[in-house]
């Protein structure tokens, strides 16, 4: 079982504390979209998550720079239904909305008759594991745990092992999968000068839960237009693919990151 060492938040007195782990690489202080996007689902689950439901789907806008400061959660329930619940969650710094999420639960139960089409597209998983955090991996340089080396114009991916969100709350299934989809815009936007797009958002859509600790995420397409990026990739465990991530993102070329450059590079804990 592979753990990560790190956790991206404290918890006391209501307000949530980032840690040095959960600092992105963009510079000034600013925290990475892995540890918001992994709040949110925490609390949106700890709060309004139910029994015989399934969280299918978490959208996430990361409407400005979030910074090391306490950080407050609000969450509540819109719709509570039979079949379909609808919650929403706002993070705050300052008094200020620095994202939003929403969560939509479904109801499990049988599939209708009949076979429809599937994607036969596997994952190949690194041999071991070497960092704390992830892998990269590349068609064109296969695995590693550096990000330079995957600088290139070929389809990537990533080998996600989640760190706990909240110190000494080991995250719930639910929670890594958003955590590791946050990797759908390094697997779709790193090129050959590094990352230049800075995602706004983050939508993951779940037909069950992951059953492993760690989470492959591949990319499937990348457009981009008049500085605007969009990109998908596939979630896999190791039972196979359970879902899909998308971003969007807007070119930053003033704080690109060139993981070749050591004084631009960011360390591994995004």
């Amino acid at each position: 079982m592979f753990r990560a060492t790190s956790h991206f938040f404290t918890h006391a007195d209501g307000v949530f504390h980032p840690t040095e782990s959960a600092l992105s690489g963009w510079g000034n202080g600013s925290l990475n979209g892995p540890a918001l996007v992994g709040l949110a689902a925490r609390n949106l689950e700890l709060q309004h998550g139910a029994d015989g439901f399934l969280p299918a789907r978490l959208t996430a806008d990361l409407f400005k720079a979030a910074h090391r400061a306490p950080t407050e959660v609000r969450t509540r329930l819109l719709r509570d239904g039979r079949r379909i619940r609808n919650s929403e969650c706002e993070i705050r710094q300052d008094g200020v909305l620095v994202a939003r999420a929403t969560m939509v639960q479904y109801w499990r139960s049988e599939p209708p008759p009949g076979q429809g089409w599937v994607d036969e597209d596997s994952f190949p998983a690194p041999g071991r594991f070497v960092g704390s955090v992830y892998m990269v991996g590349s068609n064109d340089a296969g695995w590693s745990d550096s990000r330079a080396d995957h600088q290139n114009t070929s389809r990537k991916r990533a080998y996600h092992n989640t760190p706990d969100v909240v110190e000494g709350e080991p995250p719930s299934a639910f929670v890594r999968a958003v955590v590791a989809s946050e990797a759908t815009s390094l697997v779709t936007n790193l090129g050959t000068r590094g990352i230049g797009y800075i995602n706004g958002d983050l939508t993951v859509g779940l037909s069950r839960l992951p059953q492993s600790d760690c989470i492959g995420v591949q990319a499937d397409s990348h457009w981009c237009s008049d500085g605007i990026a969009v990109g998908a990739a596939t979630l896999f465990d190791d039972a196979g693919p359970f879902g899909t991530a998308m971003v969007t993102a807007i070119a930053n070329p003033a704080a690109q990151i060139d993981f070749g450059r050591p004084d631009t590079a960011p360390t591994l804990r995004e």
